[in-house]
């Protein structure tokens, strides 16, 4: 387990979307914060009161297989039972249990991770509204510019000759 704190990117990276919510794998807190996944789980069971459902939870089997499948690995490090996973609010809630001075660095650039991640999700929510309203705007002009075509077209249209009468008045 390497000493040197993993930059935000990297972190950031270890940040998966499951139920809908933000969270992190055990294995993955446990490699950060540089002790094996069984101690790192055994400190949080130990302070269990402190991690509520939205803090943690265990992975269904389906979604540990799933997780296995996206990764591309047959097995999972020979675990026996499905990883625990923390929000956000989980992961704040592990410096209250993890006091170590690499616990506390670890936290901090964890938290920034989810911070950084909020912020580009918000960009891209503010990025597509503005492309949505581009392309109303776009579709209104596109239905103007037609309207103008047709009239242009109709303007160009050769002159119809006046109808023949059907019968001599003289």
């Amino acid at each position: 387990m390497s000493k040197r704190i993993a930059s935000v990117e990297v972190v950031a990276g270890k940040i998966i979307l499951l139920r809908g919510k933000r969270v992190m794998l055990d294995s993955d807190l446990a490699e950060l914060y540089g002790v094996k996944t069984f101690n790192f789980n055994k400190a949080v069971k130990r302070n269990i009161r402190r991690f509520p459902e939205d803090f943690m939870f265990q992975l269904t089997t389906e979604e540990y297989r799933n997780l296995i499948f996206q990764n591309g690995r047959s097995r999972w490090g020979g675990r026996r039972y499905a990883p625990y996973v923390f929000t956000e609010q989980g992961v704040a809630m592990l410096s209250s249990v993890l006091k170590s001075k690499r616990a506390i660095e670890v936290n901090i650039a964890i938290m920034r991770a989810f911070v950084k991640l909020r912020e580009l999700l918000l960009t891209h929510k503010e990025l597509a509204k503005k492309i949505e309203e581009l392309e109303r705007k776009y579709q209104l002009h596109e239905t103007d510019i037609q309207t103008i075509f047709e009239v242009i077209k109709k303007l160009l249209e050769p002159p119809q000759k006046p109808p023949k009468p059907r019968f001599d008045i003289n």
